[in-house]
């Protein structure tokens, strides 16, 4: 039996973020979403490392359940396929840079 993945993006702290996960139920908390099995590429699956998954992956690595705010979520998808996962900021849509990148050259 395939397996349900679920593409589940929410707002924290100013900033939406993009999960995968096996499992999305209404929480025993009252006004909560249950968010569980979450989903993230095994470390060295792959040869490009993305720091984005590596955060996510250090931010969320002792979470059994996440139970979020129903006013947060922003959207859940059950898809096919998983996606590479994002930070964006909330206002822009902007992906968020997780680490320093040089300052452009000047010509």
């Amino acid at each position: 039996m395939k397996s349900i993945l679920y593409k589940v993006s929410f707002l924290s702290n100013g900033k939406l973020y993009e999960l995968h996960a096996r499992s999305v139920a209404p929480s025993e908390v009252w006004g909560f979403t249950a968010i569980s099995e979450l989903v993230f590429d095994a470390p060295g699956d792959s040869l490009v490392i993305d720091p984005t998954e590596e955060r996510l992956r250090e931010e969320f690595a002792n979470t059994r359940v996440l139970h979020l705010p129903l006013h947060t979520i922003a959207r859940i998808e059950e898809v096919k396929v998983r996606a590479q996962l994002s930070i964006r900021e909330a206002a822009s849509g902007e992906k968020v840079t997780l680490f320093p990148l040089p300052p452009p050259k000047s010509r």
